[in-house]
């Protein structure tokens, strides 16, 4: 049975950077309110007319150019987004459309930060399997048009952000590289401690002038219930992915978590014993952007030579959901 190898990666990213000065001026935070409570210096936030698709197909082109793989070579694609630019169909489709992939399967995977995650996790079946061998995998988020962004919504309006990240994906027969493991999970009793709760199918209409007064279709969040879960859900799970690859935290070259916090990233870090250098977060220049933080991390780890043939990462995340999981990968 083949395992899984990342064969190209690319992110793509808008070009307006909304600061915490920014944000200073239109809600009751400030700069240094931002970056005790997140770690979050800047961030980036779509413009008007800037779809999820086109930063998906801007990450796909690079990651596709990096592995020297044609669009017309994919056999799947699988889209991770909870921020889709319609209700239906899921953004797949579309970037499908923009890449001129043909016939194949496009399916949207829906569990917001551990997103990529689980996307990772179907992949890898369907190419283990031998059902698929060259498949597109995308985070995209585009966040910014769902936040309250005034003082009622600054817990979420300074945190979440845009971008997309891409991996390509192929069986390898080498046993000594490719994904090693997954470890899932999911717990819906704390489903609405993190949730957009319209426009939803049990509301007819599915979105109102009173639903919209009340501000149900903000990203709602209690954020000391998902730091508390997050910073402990998060190194069980990569415990648990190391045990089953038969590794350990001390075997980790690089850590690539899910970019919640930059102090849930701290505290995972300690709890596994890793030393900085093993971890890397790029929070503070690019907010939470959900199911895009891990593939926009680890494009910019392989382009600046942060991870080398051989190296043993562990991906992790925690979102919306509850969900989490996390992979273990050889690279």
């Amino acid at each position: 049975m083949p395992r899984t190898q990342f064969l190209g990666t690319g992110l793509a990213l808008p070009d307006r950077v909304v600061t915490n000065a920014e944000l200073s001026q239109v809600m009751d935070t400030t700069d240094e309110w931002i970056r005790v409570r997140t770690g979050i210096e800047e961030r980036r936030w779509a413009r008007e007319g800037e779809t999820g698709a086109a930063l998906g197909h801007a990450a796909a082109i690079q990651a596709l150019d990096a592995a020297g793989v044609t669009s017309g070579e994919l056999d799947a694609i699988v889209y991770a987004t909870s921020t889709p630019d319609h209700f239906a169909p899921g953004n797949g489709v579309y970037l499908q459309k923009l890449l001129g992939a043909g016939t194949i399967p496009a399916i949207d995977i829906r569990m917001q930060c551990s997103g990529f995650i689980y996307a990772l996790s179907v992949a890898d079946a369907w190419i283990r399997s031998g059902t698929y061998r060259k498949i597109l995998v995308v985070g995209q988020e585009i966040q910014s048009t769902g936040m309250d962004v005034s003082t009622r919504g600054r817990n979420t309006a300074v945190i979440f952000a845009d971008g997309a990240g891409a991996v390509v994906l192929g069986p390898t027969d080498d046993p000594s590289r490719g994904i090693l493991s997954f470890d899932l999970h999911s717990e819906g009793a704390h489903a609405e401690l993190l949730w957009v709760d319209v426009p939803g199918s049990m509301y007819h209409p599915r979105i109102s002038e009173e639903l919209v007064h009340a501000g149900r279709h903000f990203l709602q969040m209690d954020g000391k219930e998902v730091f508390r879960h997050a910073s402990t859900r998060m190194p069980e799970s990569v415990r648990a992915a190391l045990a089953s690859a038969g590794c350990a935290s001390g075997d980790l070259s690089l850590l690539i978590p899910h970019q919640a916090n930059l102090r849930i990233s701290e505290m995972v870090a300690k709890a596994l014993a890793l030393r900085p250098d093993q971890v890397y977060n790029n929070i503070q220049r690019y907010g939470n952007t959900t199911a895009a933080t891990i593939p926009i991390c680890l494009d910019e780890c392989v382009r600046a030579g942060r991870i080398k043939p051989g190296d043993l990462l562990a991906l992790t995340a925690f979102g919306s959901g509850f969900t989490w999981g996390s992979c273990v990968v050889r690279w």
